[in-house]
């Protein structure tokens, strides 16, 4: 089986049907008290996001952190990144950009913390995707990644109102213990590997669904969000998302 769920033009077409991608990133962006936990601990100074075009986070680690940033996607629109960067009172310069595919890429520079967010559930191969990451991290560094879960309610929402895009994902790395036996087979220590988020729900290009389909998620957030809010836990049935996080042996 083709270890790619997705191709490059999936990704053309997923970034030109978007709009707003240049936004201020706020202190509180998603994840920001783990990372600042890693940075702060670890005594990170150099960082890089995979597959993580326009590079929010890559924006997030250099605007709060001043790290030295890079952000390697094998597809990276320059201007929307530029307009990213302007809208974050950053340079160009600022962040190091590397245009390829990850499977094809060489020249492989380590770093202190190598993170990506939603680039590990686009593949067949979860071993092989992760071993990618890993041999970009430092000994004495950080794997940090994220991805959603689809296992939860939210998975239900994107089956039953955007099959095409559920297909897109890898349903079956969507497990915390499978991440950390693949961590640990590579002689990483892992720190945390678990269910994050009490809930949420999201359609990709909500706008153009249907209103009732709008509306049904809407009340189901609504619904969501309330009770989470009395009964606050992380679970595979209601967490959004899953994270990971392991350091190399020096």
């Amino acid at each position: 089986m083709d270890n790619l769920l997705t191709d490059r033009q999936f990704w053309v077409n997923y970034w030109e049907s978007k709009t707003g991608l240049s936004v201020n990133i706020p202190a509180n962006y998603l994840f920001h008290k783990e990372l600042a936990s890693i940075i702060n601990t670890q005594n990170v100074k150099t960082a890089i996001e995979l597959g993580g075009f326009p590079g929010y986070y890559a924006v997030f680690l250099k605007k709060y952190f001043k790290l030295d940033v890079t952000l390697l996607d094998y597809f990276v629109h320059q201007p929307v990144t530029n307009s990213l960067l302007q809208a974050n009172n950053l340079k160009e310069s600022d962040i190091h950009i590397i245009e390829t595919d990850l499977f094809n890429h060489k020249e492989v520079q380590q770093y202190d913390l190598v993170l990506s967010c939603g680039l590990i559930e686009h593949f067949n191969d979860t071993a092989d995707i992760i071993q990618r990451h890993i041999d970009f991290v430092k000994p004495g560094g950080t794997l940090f990644i994220t991805l959603p879960n689809f296992k939860a309610l939210n998975g239900w929402f994107q089956k039953s109102f955007d099959k095409d895009n559920y297909d897109k994902h890898n349903i079956s790395c969507m497990d915390p213990d499978l991440l950390a036996g693949i961590c640990q087979s590579a002689g990483l220590k892992v720190k945390q590997a678990k269910y994050f988020g009490y809930f949420s729900l999201w359609l990709e290009n909500e706008k153009q669904k249907p209103a009732g389909v709008r509306l049904f998620k809407k009340s189901v957030w609504l619904a969501g969000k309330l009770f989470t809010k009395v009964f606050a836990f992380n679970s595979r049935q209601l967490s959004p998302y899953i994270i990971l996080e392991a350091v190399k042996p020096k």
